[in-house]
């Protein structure tokens, strides 16, 4: 044989082991179900954006940052934002002719109270008031306010007359929360109105965010971790400038407690110069006039003035912090029983009135049908005189029996 034609024949041979080989299927040993553990992974959506693609000129530059995580969205003030009750956030850039640029950073949070606590915690004192949102100010280029549980921080690289009014474009598409997370912080409506300089309030649900907040004791003698809410605020009494501190606690028994260690520890100071207490005096503590400092506690709330006023108008302002507990505020979750009868007698009177007008137009509908159907027949409108009604005339029939009588008495 031809060593060519033998070469040939291995060779298809060769490629039809090797085809058939390639053609087969081996089976895949499907995996013990008993065994086997399958974990369902459930991501949270993605949040909407909070800012536009473009408003007012202004076009976004590159891709927005959005992050649930507040490390990415601010991280220098990464405790106080989780204290706050931070959501999720947004950073865009914008330009617009003219190379003007602009930086906004929106911040969601749980609820009104965190969202007014960022709000007070990024706003330093002495800034102008504006009009946009729920509260606003500005410092030169930079424009801060807040809506519903979201702030909004804005850095212009240069502003007009007009910027106000594009932050309140901003504004007017955030959303509203609704029901107990819409409710403001309580503790604000403790602070007296007379002298105070606003827009240097500042709400606290933590120490990262009083310390931050112009907080005026050391944050580990608050207590936070006993659930307190702090409002510092500046007031400007005739003699000088006073900080009121108000702290509110869950129980007056905590009140109480926490009332007798910032006393002491305020004593301790005074005493000693503000030296030597632990933890030590914190500098608007060693800025204040100490003979001013008092400390006052009304039922949940435990209130510390300080500052450079004198001791009388300190212990005035004091005086004016009063709890009372507003039940008003605390919405009711079902109808109450007061709201439900008024409206069984509303549902009564409508009932009656409705009844009566009915009434009214029934019988004038009938009584006019028939009076319209007597004058179209040539009768009276009115079936009173008619000849067919029937009557006794018994004045004839009394004279009739009295001429029997005469005729016949003994009858």
């Amino acid at each position: 044989m031809n060593v060519r034609y033998l070469t040939y024949i291995l060779s298809a041979a060769l490629l039809s082991g090797a085809s058939s080989l390639a053609g087969q299927t081996h089976p895949v040993k499907a995996p013990n179900s008993k065994n086997q553990t399958v974990t369902r992974l459930d991501l949270p959506p993605a949040p909407k954006p909070l800012l536009p693609d473009a408003f007012d000129g202004w076009v976004q530059t590159g891709k927005p940052l959005l992050s649930s995580d507040p490390a990415q969205i601010d991280p220098a003030n990464l405790a106080a934002l989780k204290e706050y009750g931070f959501s999720f956030g947004e950073v865009a850039h914008y330009k617009r002719d003219a190379g003007e640029t602009l930086t906004l950073r929106a911040l969601r949070f749980g609820d009104t109270s965190g969202t007014y606590g960022a709000y007070s915690f990024y706003r330093p004192n002495g800034w102008a008031k504006e009009d946009i949102g729920t509260g606003a100010a500005s410092d030169h280029n930079r424009v801060l306010f807040w809506k519903g549980n979201t702030v909004v921080d804005a850095n212009f690289s240069t502003v007009g007359p007009m910027t106000a009014g594009e932050m309140r474009s901003i504004a007017a598409h955030l959303p509203m929360p609704v029901g107990n997370n819409a409710l403001a912080p309580p503790i604000l409506s403790f602070l007296p109105t007379a002298n105070l300089e606003h827009r240097t309030e500042h709400y606290a649900e933590g120490p990262a965010g009083y310390s931050g907040g112009n907080g005026v004791l050391p944050a580990s003698l608050v207590g936070f971790d006993k659930e307190a809410e702090t409002v510092t605020a500046s007031y400007s009494l005739s003699s000088g400038p006073a900080t009121l501190t108000i702290i509110e606690y869950p129980t007056p028994q905590i009140a109480q407690a926490q009332e007798k260690l910032i006393r002491d520890y305020i004593q301790a100071g005074v005493k000693s110069g503000g030296k030597g207490v632990q933890p030590p005096w914190t500098k608007p503590l060693n800025d204040s006039d100490q003979a001013s400092l008092e400390v006052r506690r009304s039922g949940l709330l435990v209130a510390l003035v300080s500052g450079d006023a004198i001791p009388d108008e300190s212990h005035r302002l004091l005086e004016m912090v009063h709890y009372e507990a507003n039940l008003t505020q605390i919405p009711q979750p079902v109808e109450s029983e007061v709201a439900k009868t008024s409206k069984l007698l509303m549902g009564i009177a409508v009932i009656v009135v409705v009844g009566s007008i009915a009434a009214l137009l029934l019988g004038f509908f009938l009584g006019g049908g028939r009076a319209i159907w007597r004058v179209a027949h040539g009768k009276p409108a009115s079936s009173l005189y008619d000849a067919e009604f029937i009557h006794l005339d018994l004045r004839e029939k009394w004279k009739e029996e009295a001429a029997i009588h005469r005729q016949n008495p003994k009858g």
